[in-house]
């Protein structure tokens, strides 16, 4: 047991927690590269919060160039037990408009200009991804929107699509027909990459618009998304507040098996195992490493 540490990753129009306390920025090196910012440390409500804006101050980067190895693994070092994404995206059906929120439970992972995972040549690995939100985050998030009345709907399918372009029609009405909700471009490896980290994760999607299959979508303007945007990351802003202090305190081990993928998912033996990659791991993969170094 140990105390929960929640990290927040904000999305497009989301690049400050309001209410932390004691707040300072730091930047933490990373093996991997740099990160997309410097992590900006605080308490809320007496809980430890680390908060990552995804695309860095100002919206630098873009989905394609994010360095989601080095995020995750500044977010691991820094003690990150729990992160909670909160992502902008389209929506692929008529029920989620603009302003709903989506507490998404699966992905479909149409990126391709990725690293998508911690493990490779030298250190081999296969984490399981079935399942891959932490149910208990979800649960916890949507007991917290409901309670600020905040629409709201559980369950979903996020696509991942590489951008920036956005879909083109013929695309979008193809993941419809896979049933997919939302669409977005930046939660996929993201997720891959908490699971390989061991970090309890789900995802917040908020909606700006309805993507490009809607026969009305043509009809609205950027300043109509902006303005749902911003009014998302405001949204966002009291689901972090409301929603943090319940997940605060001892933290048990995850019943769903988040924080201990790594259990049998390292296959490569010690003996064959090169010192560099295992070097870079030391943080993501540093507690089963260290328990079989004697295997």
């Amino acid at each position: 047991m140990s105390a929960a540490v929640i990290g927040i990753i904000g999305g497009s129009g989301l690049y400050d927690i309001e209410g932390l306390t004691d707040q300072r920025w730091e930047r933490i090196a990373s093996p991997w590269g740099d990160a997309s910012d410097e992590l900006l440390f605080g308490t809320l409500e007496g809980v430890p919060v680390v908060f990552l804006p995804r695309h860095g101050r100002g919206h630098k980067l873009s989905p394609s160039h994010l360095n989601y190895r080095a995020n995750i693994d500044v977010l691991k070092r820094a003690g990150v037990t729990d992160i909670l994404s909160l992502s902008a995206v389209g929506s692929l059906k008529a029920d989620l408009p603009p302003g709903h929120f989506v507490i998404v439970d699966q992905f479909i992972d149409r990126s391709f200009a990725r690293e998508k995972s911690f493990f490779g040549t030298g250190c081999v690995a296969h984490v399981s991804m079935a399942d891959p939100v932490c149910g208990r985050l979800g649960a916890a998030l949507e007991t917290a929107a409901r309670r600020l009345d905040l629409p709201v709907t559980r369950g979903g399918t996020y696509l991942t699509m590489e951008g920036p372009q956005f879909s083109t029609r013929a695309e979008s009405n193809l993941y419809r027909s896979w049933d997919c909700s939302v669409i977005g471009m930046t939660n996929m490896p993201e997720a891959k990459l908490a699971r390989e980290a061991e970090i309890c994760y789900a995802t917040v999607a908020m909606v700006t618009d309805y993507d490009c299959w809607h026969e009305e979508h043509d009809a609205v303007t950027v300043d109509q998304v902006v303005k749902v945007l911003l009014g998302n990351a405001d949204k966002a802003r009291s689901l972090v507040r409301s929603v943090v202090p319940d997940l605060g305190g001892v933290r048990h081990r995850c019943s769903a098996g988040c924080d201990h993928a790594l259990d049998f998912a390292i296959i490569t033996p010690p003996a064959a195992r090169d010192p560099e990659a295992v070097a870079r791991l030391d943080a993501i993969a540093g507690r089963v490493l260290a328990d079989r170094s004697g295997d």
